[in-house]
């Protein structure tokens, strides 16, 4: 559409464009300058030259009479219009406030899970677990958050090497301690019967090696709230060829099952009936057709 006096020339300067620009009636207007029964009607003309379909979208004030609307509309299906949006001034911005909203939560359920701690607190509660595997006797000390596993360290229950946790110790504490060096050490702290306490230094030192890379793994695993049934399930699937590793896993597994939630449902079945009705409770596996039970 081209404005008496405003013809527009070829090759022209910025300067010239820019005063252009300036001359025009519709210079610095917004849309509630334009008139809008004028936009439908010309929308609605080239209509008519173009192989598409025109939708024509009207900002209108906020102020606007339901009138003013209504025969907007009217003009819109007059002139031959496919479709007509008309927007108030003001009408959208729940709507994208609430999209924010939706999508600022959905970013923080991704990143920030209930069950994840980004930074190890300096000091963790922790339980002792002992069992026996292979008829040798081992030891788990679990960091717990909140109740729940948040790291691991397990091995042999080895007196000689200054693993001597008494018997009737199931609980204490496990402490990170930064060394001079930067070195980090895990420490396990317990009250005694006397209500003295005692620590034992070194605790990721006490162990194997390797026993110790692979607590590293699940801990880390654990920090990050994966469900304790499958921490499991992804140490049961661990392809290790050492004998010694492989009992190392074994322990894992049975450190971490008393942590399992009653009444998860766990997959496979029964071995006694053959019935997919296999859920935890106090750490064993109860078959709830039959009853049959599998702890360790």
């Amino acid at each position: 559409m081209r404005i008496k006096g405003l013809e527009p020339k070829k090759n022209m300067t910025q300067e010239e464009v820019d005063e252009l620009v300036k001359q025009s009636p519709y210079y610095k207007a917004t849309s509630n300058d334009i008139d809008w029964m004028e936009k439908v009607r010309m929308q609605g003309a080239v209509q008519k030259w173009v192989d598409h379909s025109i939708s024509v979208t009207i900002n209108l004030p906020s102020d606007i009479s339901e009138e003013m609307v209504g025969k907007l509309y009217m003009e819109a299906w007059k002139a031959g219009c496919k479709g007509c949006t008309v927007y108030r001034d003001g009408s959208r911005n729940n709507v994208l406030e609430a999209v924010k909203k939706k999508e600022d939560h959905h970013h923080d359920a991704l990143i920030h899970t209930p069950d994840h701690v980004a930074k190890r607190p300096k000091e963790l509660e922790a339980d002792v677990v002992r069992f026996q595997n292979n008829k040798e006797k081992w030891i788990a000390f679990v960091g717990l958050v909140d109740g729940k596993p948040y790291e691991i360290f397990t091995g042999l229950a080895d007196d000689d090497d200054g693993i001597f946790c008494p018997k009737s110790i199931n609980h204490g504490k496990i402490i990170k301690e930064t060394l001079p060096d930067g070195r980090k050490r895990y420490d396990f702290q317990f009250i005694n019967k006397r209500g003295y306490k005692t620590t034992i230094e070194g605790l990721s030192e006490k162990f194997k090696p390797e026993f110790w890379n692979y607590a590293k793994l699940i801990s880390g695993v654990l920090r990050y709230g994966m469900p304790i049934d499958q921490v499991i399930k992804l140490v049961q699937g661990l392809e290790l060829d050492s004998n010694s590793i492989n009992t190392w896993k074994n322990g894992v597994e049975r450190a971490l099952k008393k942590y399992i939630p009653n009444g998860t449902i766990s997959s496979g079945k029964c071995p006694n009936c053959g019935a997919e009705t296999l859920v935890y409770q106090e750490g064993c596996l109860i078959c709830t057709s039959c009853g049959n039970s599998r702890c360790g």
